[in-house]
Parts: structure tokens; C-alpha cells; sequence
């Protein structure tokens, strides 16, 4: 069977054609961790951002905390667009959502998710996470930098997925004057556990997938028939 047209089936029928994810070690400057699912580990969308005090509007790039870790030091940003991480204000908060893939427990003590606070201040920064992003559980808080909760420890298991994380800035801990970057200052959040999520098809698309495979083999075959002999 031609290669295009194995990948064509397997397109139609929503299977995933990447290869197994391995662990690796992704990081800032200032530290990070293994990620068994690599760069899909990592957050994909703001849902809200709500700063409080007195963040600089260079540090209120709320998308400076998706996608990969990259803080390589120096905490005064010229813009948002050349901004490695956003910064919360004085109890201020950001919602980040997984697109492609669910924050889920371990089964087992580790680690399941990762949060990438950055800057020279300590601050620390409480942790909630939602299923559906109206129904919201604390998993206690980070405390500042670079570091990681296990949700196991609060009733979770590998059956329970979420999609949403919510960070709050501890409006008690680290700065709390005058600044551009006062509050938590994050870089990037990643799911240590997660599985990765592939949108299946509803059964008619299966019907019409298959019937469009029959076509096809059905052309093949007949472009392969040895024309017969006039007699």
C-alpha cells in the first residue's frame, strides 16, 4: 500500500502519528525538571489574566507564561513582546488552560506539575486547578522559583484530568511596594503527568473514512489489472 495513502487513512480516522515522547530536561536559568511528554507538557492559552498594584505594562504580557520556560535573568523588560515571563501584582492571578493535552496525578508521590516563578525575590504563589474552569481546587502553593506539587497528595489519581491552572500571587510573601515587577513573576507552567488528547472523529466520519478507503483500494486494484486480450 502506498505511503500516502496509510497516512490519508490514518488522518481520516483521527490517529495520532507521533512518535513515543520521551523524558527531557526542560528548564530556565534558574532550574527546572524532566518532562516525560516534552514540549506539549506545557500551557497553551491565557484564559484571564487580573493584575493587582502596580506591574509596569511591559511585565503584563500574559502570554509570556505559555509555551516553554525561557527566563535567562534580568528582571526590567522594554516591552511585552521582548518579556520572557508575566508579572501578577500583589495578589493578583492568571488562569492558563491545556489545549492539547491534561494535567493528571501519577498514582505515586512524584511531582505532577511544575511551575516556573522567576526573578531575584522569593515569592510565592498559591496554586488552584479545575477540571472544567468553573469548579476549582487548591493544591496548596509554590514557594517561589522554580518547583513543583504533587496533586496525588490531595486525592487525585491518573483517572482525574484537568485542564485548567489558576496561580494567585501571595499578596504576604516577597514584595509588596513600589515595582514593575512586583508580585509572582511566571515564566511558564508545565504537567509533569499529562496525557496528550487527540479529538476522535464521531462514528459517521469512521463510515465515510471507510467507505473513501474502499474507493481507494478498489482504484488501486483496477489500475494494477493486466488488461485482457482481444481475440
Amino acid at each position: 500500500m502506498k505511503k500516502w495513502l496509510l497516512t490519508s487513512m490514518m488522518t481520516a480516522l483521527g490517529f495520532a502519528l507521533a512518535a513515543p515522547a520521551h523524558a527531557v530536561f526542560i528548564g530556565n536559568i534558574q532550574g527546572g525538571t524532566d518532562f516525560p511528554q516534552g514540549d506539549i507538557s506545557f500551557a497553551d492559552s491565557v484564559v484571564s489574566y487580573i493584575p493587582a498594584g502596580p506591574p509596569s505594562p511591559p511585565h503584563r504580557g500574559a502570554f509570556n507564561a505559555l509555551g516553554l520556560p525561557d527566563y535567562a535573568g534580568g528582571n526590567s523588560c522594554p516591552n511585552q513582546a521582548n518579556c520572557s515571563f508575566v508579572s501578577l501584582g500583589g495578589g493578583g492571578s492568571i488562569i492558563l488552560q491545556f489545549d492539547d493535552n491534561k494535567l493528571t496525578g501519577s498514582g505515586d508521590a512524584a511531582l505532577d506539575i511544575w511551575i516556573f516563578e522567576v526573578g531575584p525575590n522569593v515569592e510565592d504563589t498559591f496554586v488552584d486547578i479545575s477540571k472544567d474552569g468553573i469548579n476549582w481546587t487548591s493544591v496548596g502553593k509554590v514557594f517561589g522559583s522554580t518547583a513543583g506539587i504533587d496533586i496525588d497528595a490531595f486525592g487525585f489519581t491518573a483517572s482525574d484530568l484537568f485542564s485548567f491552572v489558576r496561580l494567585t500571587d501571595d499578596i504576604n510573601e516577597g514584595g509588596t511596594g513600589a515595582g514593575g515587577t512586583v508580585g509572582a513573576d511566571i515564566d511558564a507552567v508545565g504537567a509533569i503527568s499529562t496525557v496528550r488528547t487527540v479529538s476522535v472523529p464521531e462514528p459517521g466520519t469512521f463510515a465515510l473514512a471507510g467507505i473513501g478507503l474502499l474507493g481507494l483500494l478498489s482504484m488501486g486494484r483496477g489500475r494494477l489489472r493486466k488488461p485482457c486480450a482481444k481475440t
